[in-house]
């Protein structure tokens, strides 16, 4: 029995707030994120058996909590991972925010901790302090949140948050809605071994990737606490590695090198993300030599912050990737492709047999009794 049989993964999706489409780098087929489309792709996770959806934070996106709230009366076991920024708003505040929305999913509320990024867009936002300082501010932020989400009325006094009789009157359903966190740095992997559930990494190559579980885990042991692990990873997965291949050559296929070379200078000089110098060293800027480890391309990366690999194959093959980094520690991945709602369908019917995940046929079944008849789009997926 593999450790995928024994333990499967838990499988997430995203919604894409900031727009969608088939190309990279145009706005060739471009899709808005309206709510109906955002509904549309969440739908469809649900209905497929992803475990739930990463809803991204930053100023060109859509607000990602009144998105979750919007959208989770439309599913029934879809979870919702939104960003808590420490700094954009007090941690009374948060804390009314996620009581309501884990009300209002019925207990299905999760947090993802947003520490930085671009100094710019903080600042717009009111948020001055140096990159390490940050993390001092949002230990002090989630002293006085978690008291708050426990029931306690709080007294705090600390160098960055103040608190003064706060009280969240309306609990969550949870006792504690689980805690997020994805960050490269040495005060990032500190903060999240003494801090968070589940550490997520983005997708580097597995040595990488074990370089980091290492460094987190020992952060956790000298705190005396756990923390499991997640992957945020794109996928472009085709019933054969030749098409999966070609797939991503497409992806790219209408992305010129100004375009290129303009996102690397725009990540340079706006970010001081650790983790967005690492995906960047992965690729260089350039085209050629985009795998980066077998079956990892780093393609996604030449125009998109953040999270710039994918997974790129047949479902066998694409399953053995996966089944490599699980081995390392990993339990949860986020995943994502485009266009969200077609490759939500291709990842749900071709990569989740591999992986023992999806619905069942009884769940299946209870959608078309309830006159819920699930979609099956393939053929408009193979052609767009």
């Amino acid at each position: 029995m593999s450790i995928s049989d024994s333990n499967p993964l838990n499988f997430f999706w995203f919604l894409p707030t900031s727009g969608d489409g088939p190309y990279l780098g145009t706005n060739d087929y471009h899709r808005q994120p309206d709510n109906a489309y955002l509904r549309d792709v969440a739908i469809a996770a649900d209905r497929l058996g992803f475990g739930g959806v990463l809803i991204p934070t930053g100023a060109n996106c859509e607000d990602g909590w009144i998105t979750a709230a919007s959208i989770a009366p439309f599913t029934s076991q879809l979870k919702f991972l939104v960003a808590i920024r420490p700094g954009v708003a007090s941690p009374a505040y948060y804390a009314r925010q996620t009581a309501a929305l884990d009300r209002l999913s019925n207990g299905r509320a999760l947090l993802n901790i947003v520490v930085g990024g671009n100094p710019n867009e903080l600042a717009g936002d009111g948020i001055f302090l140096p990159h390490d300082e940050r993390y001092d501010h949002a230990r002090e932020f989630f002293d006085v949140w978690e008291k708050l989400i426990a029931g306690e009325k709080v007294q705090y006094e600390g160098k960055h948050i103040t608190s003064k009789g706060a009280k969240l009157n309306f609990p969550p359903v949870q006792k504690q809605p689980p805690l997020y966190f994805g960050g490269s740095s040495d005060p990032a992997i500190e903060f999240a071994g003494e801090r968070v559930e589940k550490y997520l990494t983005w997708g580097e190559p597995p040595a990488q990737v074990a370089e980091k579980i290492t460094a987190v885990r020992a952060a956790a042991a000298r705190h005396g606490r756990n923390v499991t692990f997640g992957i945020r990873l794109h996928f472009i997965v085709r019933e054969t590695d030749a098409e999966a291949w070609a797939a991503a050559d497409r992806l790219i296929s209408r992305l010129d090198d100004a375009t290129i070379i303009d996102a690397q200078a725009r990540f340079a000089r706006e970010s001081d993300s650790v983790g967005q110098k690492r995906m960047i060293a992965l690729h260089g800027g350039k085209r050629d030599h985009l795998e980066v480890s077998p079956n990892l391309w780093a393609g996604i990366g030449l125009v998109r912050g953040g999270a710039g690999t994918a997974l790129v194959g047949s479902p066998a093959t694409v399953a053995e990737r996966l089944r490599e980094y699980q081995a390392l520690g990993i339990d949860t991945v986020i995943g994502s492709g485009y266009p969200h709602l077609e490759e939500a369908y291709r990842v749900g019917e071709l990569l989740f047999p591999e992986l023992g995940l999806g619905r069942s046929s009884g769940a299946i079944a209870a959608d078309v009794e309830f006159g819920r008849e699930p979609r099956r789009i393939t053929g408009l997926a193979a052609a767009v």
